[in-house]
């Protein structure tokens, strides 16, 4: 925990404050309420949910008493959410978490009355909008809640973290970062939200939303590329084009976020890494223990590298759902948080700038399973198309041997991780890495 004088990061400043507050029928509420949504990060477990504090948000609406609810896990993870009270709500009205003596508790993203006073809370790069209008909550993300708010000036939309960190967020910093470098391929930030509450030994910052200029006419790229697979179209125009845009980010947050050193990475403790995480995924998994002879022979060829690129900031958790095809047909990249389930400080470690590269050949795969190609060129064109997009783009993509040789290792390091992952979570999709693994056996 830091305290939020000490950091200096100008996007915390101003944070609104949330103070300790007696136990109440809102909190029974949102602790029978929040086991049970998406974006929880312990679901399966008796994991308690107290309440560390609340903060106010003056609301526009004197019907409506906005607040900010930071819950804690015994984990030590902080929650958010916003809440919005009423004496009277619609029936059949979105979000609602529970009817109470003094009226009913919605969730913020669900009601204007929060998104109005999210607006007016905010720290704005430029003019703040006027009146926002109506406004939609997306479903479907999984530590997330994004707000449409397309009738702004911009046209807008403001995500809510439910798991907070502290320090800056990097889906707040790196965006902020890149736009103002001169990079277009991410939605402009407009204005974002930071909070201070309790912490250990002393209190903790953070942010807590952001609001990025909407991109116009937007394809989700998973989306996309499914449905052409489906329908037997190329992918591999949009594939090049997004290795460039790939290869474009990368040059960007080098300039933007430089790391601490230039050094060159440890040939020796990447080798080490790689075999270290495929032992554990070979452990835990008979599929791959099946193959694990194979698996350790296949990481052999990382022995002779001489040396491997430059660490860099990357984005961390890449594949076809965080980027958009816009309607003027550009690629915008999205969610620079990192791997969900990642550290604050693994979030921002400098990494090899190909394992991004790797996690979007990764999600050619799902794209060309899921969407049922019947043709497996599809498959293998984009992946070309991809790969060279990206080496016509990056100057440090010129050694031959990081794309032959390490690309690969990386591209199996993230297949192992799906691997386990799905036998965990959605066991009727494992076949979708371990078919990858296959094939990276191969070297097909």
């Amino acid at each position: 925990m830091t305290d939020a004088d000490e950091t200096p990061d100008e996007t915390l400043a101003g944070p609104v404050e949330a103070r300790p507050v007696p136990d109440d029928a809102a909190l029974a509420a949102l602790r029978a309420w929040v086991p049970h949504q998406r974006w929880f990060p312990a679901k399966g477990t008796d994991a308690r949910v107290d309440r560390l504090a609340v903060a106010d948000l003056p609301s526009p609406d004197d019907a409506a008493c906005v607040q900010v609810h930071l819950l804690a896990l015994d984990s030590g993870t902080v929650l958010q959410v916003p809440t919005v009270l009423r004496a009277e709500v619609e029936p059949g009205a979105p979000g609602v978490i529970a009817r109470l003596e003094a009226g009913t508790l919605v969730d913020g993203p669900h009601d204007p009355a929060f998104v109005r006073a999210w607006l007016a809370a905010a720290r704005h790069d430029g003019p703040p909008p006027g009146d926002p209008g109506p406004h939609h909550a997306l479903g479907g993300e999984q530590s997330n809640t994004s707000v449409l708010v397309p009738d702004a000036d911009p046209p807008a939309i403001l995500k809510v973290f439910r798991s907070l960190i502290v320090g800056p967020n990097p889906d707040v910093a790196v965006p902020i970062a890149l736009s103002r470098a001169g990079w277009s391929g991410v939605p402009r930030p407009l204005a974002w939200l930071a909070g201070r509450w309790p912490g250990v030994g002393g209190t903790a910052v953070g942010h807590l939303g952001v609001l990025s200029e909407l991109v116009r006419g937007a394809r989700d790229g998973f989306e996309l590329a499914c449905d052409l697979a489906g329908e037997g179209r190329s992918f591999g125009d949009l594939a090049e084009d997004l290795g460039r845009t790939t290869a474009q980010m990368h040059r960007a947050l080098r300039e933007a976020l430089p790391a601490a050193t230039d050094d060159d990475a440890d040939p020796a403790q990447v080798v080490r890494t790689l075999r270290e995480r495929a032992r554990e995924a070979t452990d835990r998994v008979p599929e791959l223990a099946e193959r694990a002879d194979a698996i350790a022979r296949a990481f052999d060829p990382l022995e002779r590298l001489a040396r491997v690129p430059p660490l860099q900031r990357v984005h961390g958790d890449f594949h076809l759902g965080q980027v958009l095809r816009s309607g003027d047909g550009r690629w915008y990249v999205l969610d620079f948080e990192g791997e969900p389930q990642a550290s604050a400080a693994e979030k921002t470690r400098p990494d090899l700038a190909l394992r991004d590269l790797a996690g979007m050949l990764r999600s050619l795969d799902y794209a060309a399973a899921v969407g049922r190609a019947g043709d497996p060129g599809w498959l293998a064109e984009a992946r070309a198309r991809l790969i060279a997009g990206y080496q016509a783009g990056n100057e440090h993509t010129d050694d031959d041997v990081n794309l032959d040789v390490l690309l690969p290792a990386l591209e199996l390091d993230k297949a192992l991780y799906e691997v386990v992952y799905e036998s965990g979570n959605r066991p009727d999709w494992v076949h979708i890495p371990l078919g990858g693994v296959d094939r990276l056996l191969r070297r097909d």
